[in-house]
């Protein structure tokens, strides 16, 4: 009996160690679940960031509104008929 004792308590250690510092432990699973929130949180701003640009592209193929915008602002085009004023604030 006390033999049978003895290796259900030398199992139940190798268990243990297995658990604590084998290939799947505790530690490692804890690495893994950290690097699986920080994965996620950078999924989810890339999902934003592929709504964003699919709505500036839903835009894009519907009218012309968004194209003449970002040629004014960025280009700073103008229509033939227009005049362009430009007003500057001075510093205080």
């Amino acid at each position: 009996m006390r033999l049978v004792t003895l290796a259900l308590l030398a199992l139940l250690a190798l268990v243990h160690v297995e658990l604590w510092f084998g290939k799947g432990g505790v530690p490692r699973v804890m690495e893994l679940q950290a690097k699986l929130s920080a994965q996620s949180a950078d999924n989810d701003a890339a999902s934003a960031r592929n709504e964003q640009l699919g709505a500036e592209v839903r835009d894009f193929k519907e009218g012309l509104e968004m194209v003449e915008e970002k040629a004014r602002f960025e280009l700073g085009m103008i229509k033939p008929d227009e005049i362009y004023v430009q007003v500057n604030t001075p510093k205080r």
